[in-house]
């Protein structure tokens, strides 16, 4: 009878408890946001949500579609950052029978849902830059210069709240330079509001619409589809998945491997199975080759979890057409 080795539950046990009592690093900046206290970062949240709304309804009775895209972008700011707190929050469980890899991916989960309808807003307002821009309006230029320039201030104080709370933090600085860019964004609604209050050039603010949009939609290009790859649980997009293979083969005493499945636990975190054969003279040393075979992967492919099942070299496949 052919034997096998497998260590799923040891390992499924340890490492899933302990990565999912950390938090999420996610498209929304769960990672970023590490080091902000909980109420420090409602308060971010409820401030964004209020200038949406101000800005929202300046938009309206200006007739600034400019000033409504710098909302509907700030709109996703601040839902980012609220889904970071959840996210945060419920990452702190622990795993369990039912959610045997924890709850990682509940950011990626509300990622998608906030990505989703951010790009159909985009699609609305590149329309609305169009039809202004045919059909140009009227715009109150001072109710939206002072619109932008709330947001502007607004964003700026986001930005060196994250900033205050945690110098030294990589991910907290990217948040910073994040706000920045939204500050840059209300600087540019503020600048074309005295373009239309001085010279009258109603067509800046379609422009700038249409602008803004593309950036928003830039965004959105961009991570949705790691969200949903992470999701499909896809290999990572840039990983050298031959050389992997390569390596563990390479190995003294592997003498093959095949059903290779590799996918990524979240954002951070990659996983793989794989059967490994070796022959039956070194089934002693079976444990010093898997540990071997996992610090390979761990440092040289940055898998930190890796499920094993090794196979002597005189098994036979159940389905011999699909071991490799």
């Amino acid at each position: 009878m052919a034997e096998s080795h497998h260590d799923h539950p040891h390992d499924h046990t340890h490492d899933h408890a302990h990565d999912s009592g950390g938090h999420v690093h996610g498209l929304t900046r769960g990672g970023e946001l590490a080091g902000v206290s909980d109420s420090r970062l409602l308060w971010a949240v409820a401030l964004n949500q209020l200038l949406t709304v101000g800005q929202v309804i300046a938009g309206i009775f200006s007739g600034s579609v400019a000033l409504l895209s710098d909302a509907a972008h700030n709109f996703n700011d601040a839902n980012a950052l609220l889904i970071a707190y959840i996210a945060r929050r419920i990452s702190r469980r622990d795993a369990n029978q039912r959610y045997t890899f924890g709850y990682r991916r509940a950011e990626l989960i509300g990622a998608t849902i906030n990505l989703t309808s951010l790009g159909l807003i985009g699609m609305f307002l590149i329309y609305e830059g169009i039809r202004h821009f045919i059909e140009p309006q009227e715009i109150v230029g001072w109710l939206m210069a002072s619109a932008a320039g709330l947001a502007l201030i607004i964003d700026v104080g986001t930005a060196v709240l994250l900033w205050s709370m945690s110098q030294g933090s990589i991910n907290v600085r990217a948040a910073f330079v994040h706000n920045l860019v939204d500050a840059l964004g209300s600087l540019a609604v503020l600048l074309g509001a005295a373009a239309v209050i001085w010279w009258d050039w109603t067509w800046i603010d379609p422009l700038l619409t249409l602008i803004i949009a593309g950036y928003v939609l830039w965004q959105v290009a961009t991570m949705l589809p790691q969200a949903a790859r992470i999701l499909m649980e896809g290999a990572p997009h840039d990983f050298d998945f031959d050389a992997m293979v390569s390596a563990v083969q390479a190995v003294p005493a592997v003498e093959g491997a095949h059903h290779f499945h590799l996918w990524e636990l979240d954002e951070q975190r990659t996983a793989l199975e794989a059967h490994v054969v070796i022959a039956k003279s070194n089934a002693r040393d079976l444990e010093a080759i898997k540990q071997t075979l996992k610090e390979l992967l761990q440092h040289e492919f940055g898998i930190e979890h890796s499920t094993l099942e090794f196979e002597f070299s005189d098994h036979d496949c159940p389905d011999n057409h699909d071991c490799y």
